[in-house]
């Protein structure tokens, strides 16, 4: 198992996973909201599976989609994080920035908060010397984060995981490298088996 990391910023807290997280992961899962642009909303069985999957990459690699709690309440709110996708993409391999967040916490900067402090672990400790992030083209929210990020809008492509035909299939590419001016970040490594608290 690799060194976790974990860090803070302004109003979250970017961790790993915990069995409390798996409840309300499905919620937002469920949610047809939160899924729109998504195949389809997850059983209660796929979100359990799918919050195991980030928890088990942590484990591995020390980074992933981490668990992203408020600092004040230590709500959970969803995920931010790294990932290298499963697919194969056109610009494979690659680490893709990501997000999925419960819909009452949508509209409060707190996706591009976090993915900033994403983005300062990928560059200052993971040292990669670029970060990806796609989306369907109609998802004009994420992809307003994105451009907030200063992620720089890079082609068009169809993605090999959703359906011939659907109208998701055609996604938009952001690309940001390592040399942007990213300001540093404080972060903690935890050494494996450690207990969060």
């Amino acid at each position: 198992m690799a060194e976790l990391i974990e860090f803070e910023t302004e109003r979250l807290r970017l961790r790993q996973w915990t069995p409390d997280d798996r409840a309300p992961f499905a919620a937002l899962n469920s949610d047809p909201r939160v899924m729109v642009y998504l195949n389809s909303p997850l059983t209660r069985a796929e979100s359990d599976a799918m919050a195991d999957r980030c928890q088990s990459l942590i484990e591995e690699r020390g980074w992933g989609f981490w668990a992203t709690e408020l600092k004040a309440t230590h709500d959970f709110i969803g995920f931010v994080g790294l990932h290298i996708p499963s697919a194969e993409l056109p610009f494979s391999p690659c680490v893709e920035l990501g997000w999925r967040l419960a819909f009452q916490y949508w509209g409060k900067g707190f996706a591009s908060e976090a993915a900033k402090g994403a983005l300062r672990v990928a560059f200052q400790s993971l040292a990669l010397p670029e970060v990806v992030s796609f989306t369907t083209i109609h998802n004009h929210r994420s992809r307003a984060v994105m451009e907030r990020l200063g992620m720089q809008e890079s082609g068009i492509f169809e993605h090999p995981q959703v359906p011939e035909g659907s109208a998701l299939r055609l996604h938009c590419l952001y690309r940001i490298s390592s040399d942007c001016n990213v300001p540093r970040l404080d972060f903690t490594r935890r050494h494996p088996g450690t207990a969060y608290t």
